[in-house]
């Protein structure tokens, strides 16, 4: 599900993937996507998201320390939880 900003019209998406950064048009017919970075929803390793999501909470509570750029962590960690927020709606899907 989503949100047009512009008129702020809901809308579901068919099918489940990980959008980051980019726009969304929504027309009558369609709805548009133009991402600068997508991932199917079956393609998501979620092991691995699971291990990005811990080392970058890890990294976020060492920023100071380790001297990282606390919006990179940040970035990291959201498209992390993304991930397994894709994956986590994939396996409801295949339950049904």
């Amino acid at each position: 599900m989503g949100k047009d900003r512009t008129s702020g019209k809901l809308f579901e998406i068919s099918g489940a993937a990980d959008y980051f950064g980019g726009f969304l048009e929504v027309r009558p017919d369609r709805v548009i996507v133009l991402a600068d970075s997508a991932e199917r929803g079956e393609e998501i390793d979620e092991a691995r998201a699971e291990a990005a999501k811990q080392r970058a909470e890890q990294r976020l509570a060492d920023k100071r320390a380790l001297g990282l750029d606390e919006a990179r962590c940040e970035a990291a960690l959201r498209r992390a939880v993304a991930r397994l927020t894709v994956a986590e709606k994939i396996k409801r899907r295949r339950k049904f």
